[in-house]
């Protein structure tokens, strides 16, 4: 059929035999957790996860950048942003990391060569800031950059300081580090992201490594070896097709993603005024089922009701931190028409039906030999943003009518007696 992908993207195996398989695939790469040797996958040398015990599922949390760039990256902001993950329960729902961005320290580094924190903007210390997420139950987040400069050119940069900035991130208490891409003079990234790497190993406290590197030298083929995630892409805008064309180059890496290495589209932009919220609910979807990080990038102290109904929908949130840790894909493509779809524990299967087409309706059909499943076999289909289970056993087939650039997203599972 036209447009087709070439059908399923796992092994043409009934449901009950493909999910123990990917199952052993995922208990291999867990056993590797604590280990420093390479694990072998394939002809890949690579580990499926940093020896940090980290990452086991994509991260959750929130980022200072998309909403405030420079300018908002203040300790005042990152207090009531904690604060505000606390009470709307958005941190009850699995948001636990609170990362600054760039700007966060003063242009240039101390006698000894520190970082230092900006006193205008954080004027009690990052180790302070550390403890006050500490004492909310959070974790924090901090930026710096594989070069000499960061991205904003605001703050020097970790190039030639992996182990220094590495020992000082950890006596703050820092449990994340995005790791930027910029002023690198040049050099490539496997000159300069394993040094960071290797730093965070030793540093004495566990800190989660995402390597923001936009999918200069296709990280997903060598970044498992080093960090817990990896950019695919550069970065988001909030616009339609800046996000949609994320999810499109994020998709090609996902034979890559496995529990404590994810690939990385960059961060949500749900609710931050660029899309209709039928797009953020798309945005939202496809992030999900694609095992991305969900770092939201809003102003979650004054976010509407849309907006958290939307990052708060624990369904979705369960399809993307599901202990399976397979990546969906794009399994079908007719015009503007989409089926993504991702097997998940139990012998489940996430599936969203995405209309692209800007102006017309499309009635979208998942078949069953595209998404993973046996011919014949009956599930019940709950729709994950209706939050019902529908009336409706589906065989071999489920037809629905999608509306221009909105998606349904469903989770299945067999009848039970077709799993005995």
């Amino acid at each position: 059929m036209e447009g087709n992908r070439g059908g399923s993207p796992w092994p043409r195996l009934p449901a009950p035999a493909l999910m123990p398989m990917l199952l052993l695939v995922v208990l291999a790469s867990v056993a590797a957790v604590g280990e420093a040797k390479v694990v072998h996958v394939g002809e890949a040398h690579r580990r499926s996860m940093l020896a940090n015990g980290l990452g086991s599922t994509p991260p959750m949390g929130w980022n200072s950048w998309n909403h405030f760039g420079c300018d908002g990256n203040g300790e005042v902001v990152i207090r009531e942003t904690a604060d505000a993950l606390i009470s709307t329960g958005l941190a009850a729902a699995g948001y636990r990391y609170v990362n600054l961005d760039d700007c966060w320290a003063e242009s240039e580094r101390d006698a000894k060569g520190n970082l230092v924190a900006k006193k205008s903007t954080f004027p009690n210390g990052i180790k302070a800031l550390a403890d006050y997420v500490h004492s909310k139950g959070l974790k924090l987040g901090i930026y710096s950059d594989a070069g000499y400069k960061t991205c904003a050119k605001a703050q020097p940069g970790s190039l030639g300081y992996e182990e220094q900035d590495a020992k000082t991130f950890a006596s703050w208490g820092v449990d994340y580090l995005k790791y930027d891409n910029c002023n690198n003079g040049d050099l490539k990234p496997l000159e300069r992201y394993p040094e960071m790497s290797k730093a965070l190993m030793k540093a004495g406290h566990p800190i989660y490594f995402s390597i923001c590197e936009w999918g200069d030298m296709h990280p997903a083929r060598w970044a498992a070896a080093y960090g817990n995630s990896w950019r695919t892409t550069n970065d988001i805008e909030d616009t339609w097709d800046s996000m949609t064309s994320r999810a499109d180059q994020n998709e090609v890496w996902a034979e890559y993603a496995r529990p404590g290495g994810w690939n990385d589209p960059d961060m949500l932009e749900v609710g931050n005024g660029g899309m209709t919220n039928d797009e953020y609910i798309v945005h939202f979807s496809i992030w999900a089922i694609s095992k991305a990080p969900l770092i939201i990038g809003c102003d979650v102290r004054h976010m509407s009701q849309d907006t958290y109904d939307i990052l708060a929908n624990t369904e979705v949130i369960a399809v993307n931190q599901d202990p399976l840790g397979v990546q969906g894909k794009k399994v079908r493509m007719e015009g503007s028409n989409e089926i993504w779809a991702a097997p998940l524990s139990g012998y489940r299967t996430a599936v969203v039906l995405l209309n692209r087409h800007a102006k017309d309706e499309a009635e979208i059909t998942a078949r069953w030999d595209d998404i993973g499943l046996p011919a014949g076999m009956a599930v019940e289909a709950r729709d994950l943003w209706q939050h019902k289970t529908l009336d409706a056993k589906f065989t071999d087939k489920m037809p629905f009518n999608v509306t221009p650039h909105a998606a349904r997203m469903f989770l299945l599972t067999p009848l039970t007696s077709q799993i005995n």
